[in-house]
């Protein structure tokens, strides 16, 4: 390979190829409502599942966010403390951040929720009673489900923020000690301030992947935005068209949060070097077909 070959930049997405995708989808859906197949794609209960949302949907739609949110603030949580604790220079802290980390990341999480709404409820051990907030009923289920993902997003937060913190210079550290900062003083000012723009990216791809992530909690019997559509589905037996529409619905969410996430990402990176690209925006970030250029600072759970 030249040297030519290897500092040609990339051109950019064709916009092109993303209406190619969206022809062909319509290509087969037309070939599924065509005479000659034997299927038959019903175009008004597809469409109306999505311009026209029942309650059902709307209510399910709303706890799908919900949940995300509340499960992702519990492992952001979990995830900084996680982090410090595998710093630490106390071992039986370092131990159990590591425990922690090692269990949540290498078991399913699909096990992991059973366990903590069945297995918890059977053994007596809790059984997740309703919480009524005045208006506000939150069910025993839904709990254990915000509770499961929290702490299995926790494992994967640690690894992206103790990431982060490695990825400051120590001179940050030993400057603000100097100033007289305690540790945790100038871990909350100082360093962590700075670590947000390399924890931010890794982290919105973490809440992408939350958004989708509730459909598992089908198996403990909420009524998210999945389990919407697959008890539809079971009373109208049009799977196609109904899960199909449960699709687009996901990715309308997930969609919408790549927009937040790059106006997040371009706030953050003002004032750094690199700042005038602005980093990836929404149409590079979700239609490009290219290999993007790899940034050293911008690290993963490992998922």
């Amino acid at each position: 390979m030249t040297e030519l070959q290897r500092t040609r930049p990339f051109r950019a997405p064709r916009p092109a190829r993303a209406v190619g995708v969206l022809l062909l989808l319509g290509v087969v859906l037309a070939g599924c409502s065509g005479q000659k197949s034997s299927f038959h794609f019903e175009w008004d209960l597809f469409i109306n599942s999505i311009l026209q949302p029942d309650d059902q949907i709307k209510a399910g739609l709303v706890l799908t966010v919900v949940v995300s949110i509340a499960a992702q603030l519990i492992g952001v949580v979990l995830g900084i403390f996680a982090a410090l604790g595998k710093m630490s220079k106390v071992r039986p802290i370092r131990w159990f951040a590591n425990v922690y980390v090692w269990i949540f990341r290498g078991t399913p999480l699909i096990v992991q929720l059973v366990f903590f709404y069945y297995g918890l409820g059977v053994a007596k051990i809790y059984l997740w009673p309703d919480i009524t907030i005045g208006p506000l009923t939150i069910e025993g289920a839904i709990q254990a489900g915000i509770f499961a993902l929290g702490l299995n997003e926790g494992a994967y937060m640690a690894e992206i923020v103790r990431a982060g913190i490695l990825a400051i210079d120590p001179g940050q550290m030993e400057a603000a000690r100097a100033l007289g900062m305690t540790p945790g003083k100038a871990m909350r000012r100082i360093v962590l301030p700075q670590a947000a723009r390399v924890i931010i990216p890794p982290l919105g791809n973490e809440f992408n992947n939350m958004l989708k992530t509730t459909s598992l909690l089908f198996v403990l019997g909420v009524v998210e935005l999945y389990n919407v559509f697959n008890i539809k589905q079971g009373q109208s037996f049009r799977p196609f068209e109904l899960f199909l529409a449960c699709a687009v619905w996901f990715l309308l969410l997930t969609t919408i949060w790549g927009f937040i996430q790059s106006w997040i990402e371009r706030r953050l990176a003002r004032g750094t070097p690199g700042a005038a690209a602005g980093g990836p925006g929404v149409r590079a970030r979700m239609l490009s077909f290219r290999r993007p250029p790899i940034d050293a600072s911008v690290v993963s759970g490992g998922r």
